[in-house]
């Protein structure tokens, strides 16, 4: 009797969330302005929870067959849903990066280098770039947190013996006009795209226009698989040009695709809650051994935290030496030494 209670009321609770599941994603997905699309929300709602009525409350044997072939043509709508590339995209997301390897040698073409003076005021530039990966020098993760302590946008940046910097971030790929949403992130809103830029770009637009709060993390990696892990991003770039794909809050966001980039160098990464609340990252990537034990995780953010060395920079500064004042170099170890934690990145 007590299993049969529990079976009713899982598939109860299985059936509402199904229901709220369709009105939401009619609301996200229909096209259409706002009034549209919330009307057709409701009117589901009424139909679905009608039809639940009539099968609980009134036992009438043709509602379980009616809600079937709801949720079925709802469903089968859902599938028809694809990711394009040929959207009209807001600027900064408007180019895809694409790469060409040869040797050790790699170009990037559409790599981001915008002058921001206000989220709708800059000057919008994509270059053709050229890098040597035998000059790999480093890798740092860069987290920007704009809410909470939870949640934090996390990039990778590659550092070169000359001074140069380029900064890989997997982010929403926002149509002319669009915004983020955490809720539309699993409704299929949103494209994803991997942006490669200058950290002059792409980490000062977060902290001196955006307001948020940035800290660099160095990374313990061997040299092979830092350059493991650029090519990976390479890859994951030209994949994207051939086959687009949607963002998503929790599967397809910017820790998880590296997290599965990395696993491909360390099949031992385990996966962690702190890969979902990104903003608890460091204490995950201190346990695997990315992050130098010889500091807390207090220490590294105190240490780390270049939120007012970026506010004070002008154009023209050397903007990756200057935020980098202070925080100590990684320790590179050889493969030898580190043969698991090196790729414990994301």
């Amino acid at each position: 009797m007590l299993a049969r209670t529990l079976a009713g009321a899982l598939a109860g609770v299985l059936l509402f969330l199904s229901g709220a599941w369709g009105a939401i994603a009619l609301f996200y997905q229909l096209p259409g302005a706002v009034p549209m699309r919330a009307t057709a929300a409701v009117l589901w709602s009424v139909l679905y929870l009608g039809l639940l009525v009539a099968m609980f409350g009134w036992r009438a044997w043709w509602a379980p067959i009616a809600l079937a072939v709801a949720l079925a043509v709802l469903i089968g709508w859902w599938t028809t849903i694809r990711p394009r590339n040929d959207r009209v995209w807001a600027d900064d997301v408007a180019r895809l990066l694409s790469g060409e390897v040869h040797g050790s040698r790699v170009t990037l073409h559409n790599v981001r280098d915008f002058e921001w003076r206000a989220d709708d005021d800059y000057d919008a530039r994509w270059e053709t770039r050229d890098y040597d990966l035998d000059h790999l020098v480093s890798a740092d993760a860069i987290l920007s947190y704009w809410s909470s302590e939870a949640i934090a946008h996390a990039m990778l940046s590659f550092g070169f013996d000359d001074g140069r910097h380029v900064v890989f971030s997997m982010e929403i790929r926002r149509e002319k006009g669009e915004a983020f949403s955490e809720v539309g992130g699993f409704f299929k809103q949103f494209e994803l795209v991997l942006i490669a830029a200058d950290e002059h770009d792409i980490v000062r637009v977060r902290t001196n226009v955006r307001g948020e709060d940035d800290y660099i993390f160095p990374l313990r990696m061997p040299k092979e698989a830092m350059r493991s892990l650029f090519l990976s991003y390479v890859k994951a770039a030209n994949e994207l040009v051939q086959h687009p794909r949607f963002y998503n809050t929790v599967t397809s966001n910017c820790t998880t695709i590296v997290y599965r980039m990395a696993r491909r160098i360390d099949g031992g990464l385990p996966f962690d809650i702190r890969l979902l609340l990104t903003g608890y990252l460091p204490g995950y990537l201190r346990d695997n051994g990315a992050l130098d034990s010889r500091l807390s995780v207090d220490e590294w953010r105190r240490l780390g935290r270049i939120t007012d060395r970026a506010r004070a920079t002008r154009p023209g500064d050397d903007f990756s030496a200057i935020v980098r004042e202070g925080i100590p170099p990684a320790e590179v170890p050889s493969p030898a030494q580190s043969p698991s934690s090196g790729a414990s990145t994301l």
